[in-house]
């Protein structure tokens, strides 16, 4: 009998490392493939894309942020705004000068496309960076993850269509199903085009004042002085913020950034709409999706094709309590 329990212990002990093991590994494999990734930005327009681009660059077991490329929207300045306030937040995050910013499109896609075969087209070396990393690409997709107007994406698949299939365009903008929202637009023909297109489309949904999009994902200035102001890693040489002043940190950044912004609701807060797109790539559990078959939108209203089957995929109802966590958690975690 004791003979007996010894040799069960036994098989209990290796059966128990054998299932840590196993477990060890699996995490290990998961956590080595990381996903390849631009973001697309219209960065200086108000405080959502600085913390969806902190929070891509220091994810570095989960993004391999091959460069940022930036577009202009109507309320952030002309291109070169953009383009520096791109850079701070690169800096600020122990990017600066590791990966390449790249200026995009100013104007829309009706504008730019019929001079693509120009060099210097407006947008150029955003929409060829796209381009030249798509067709690197061999085993998995490259993800853009646009936070702005749609332009320098349609611009690059209409340069190159080859890119469709190396591609998954992850796109924060829209109400749908209700019209209306700032990215759509700033250029409309250039998400009507994408959706007219064969590229993997997945559409992270807005909807302003309600609860089941990203503009639930809010925070009050009391919540970013808890729990954002002064985390992250430090820049030693600080930059220069958009409204003045000089700042080390990313945190300490944006907790200027929501001193100089409005706030909307009871209690009046400020919502993170770019960094919840972010944050449904790095797991898909903090979102619901389900797909839609031939949309398109006419004179700012949506419709559907019903003889077109494109398919693309709708992202709603976000997990608000475990998306901002993770994102306290990821500047927590740089700030060690």
């Amino acid at each position: 009998m004791n003979l007996h329990k010894k040799i069960l212990k036994t098989q209990i002990r290796y059966l128990s490392f054998l299932l840590l093991f196993i477990m060890v590994s699996m995490t290990h494999v998961t956590h080595s493939q990381t996903l390849p990734v631009i973001i697309d930005t219209d960065a200086n327009n108000e405080i959502d894309d600085q913390h969806a681009i902190a929070y891509v660059l220091l994810n570095k077991e989960v993004f391999d942020v091959k460069g940022i490329t930036v577009n202009a929207t109507y309320n952030g300045g002309n291109i070169d705004q953009h383009f520096e306030e791109a850079h701070r937040v690169a800096k600020l995050c122990g990017a600066g000068g590791k990966i390449p910013v790249l200026k995009g499109a100013d104007q829309n896609f009706e504008k730019i496309s019929p001079k693509l075969n120009t060099p210097d087209h407006d947008g150029n070396k955003a929409v060829d960076f796209i381009i030249s990393e798509a067709n690197k690409i061999q085993d998995q997709k490259l993800v853009l993850l646009a936070i702005g107007k749609l332009t320098n994406v349609a611009l690059a698949l209409k340069k190159d269509p080859g890119i469709m299939s190396k591609i998954r365009l992850v796109w924060l903008g829209s109400n749908y199903p209700q019209p209306g929202e700032y990215n759509l637009e700033n250029d409309i023909g250039s998400m009507n085009y994408i959706l007219n297109s064969k590229v993997l489309f997945e559409m992270v949904t807005v909807r302003y004042g309600e609860s089941t999009g990203t503009d639930a994902v809010k925070l009050t200035k009391n919540d970013a002085r808890k729990n954002i102001a002064g985390r992250g890693p430090r820049y030693p040489e600080g930059i220069t913020g958009r409204h003045g002043g000089t700042f080390y940190t990313f945190g300490d950044y944006a907790m200027d950034l929501f001193e100089h912004i409005d706030y909307y609701g009871n209690p009046p807060s400020r919502s993170l709409f770019d960094m919840a797109a972010a944050a449904i790539i790095k797991n898909p559990e903090w979102g619901h999706s389900y797909e839609e078959k031939g949309l398109y939108m006419e004179k700012e209203v949506w419709k559907k094709n019903e003889s077109n089957q494109r398919v693309i995929t709708i992202w709603e109802n976000f997990d608000k309590e475990n998306i901002l966590l993770d994102f306290y958690n990821t500047l927590n975690k740089r700030n060690q």
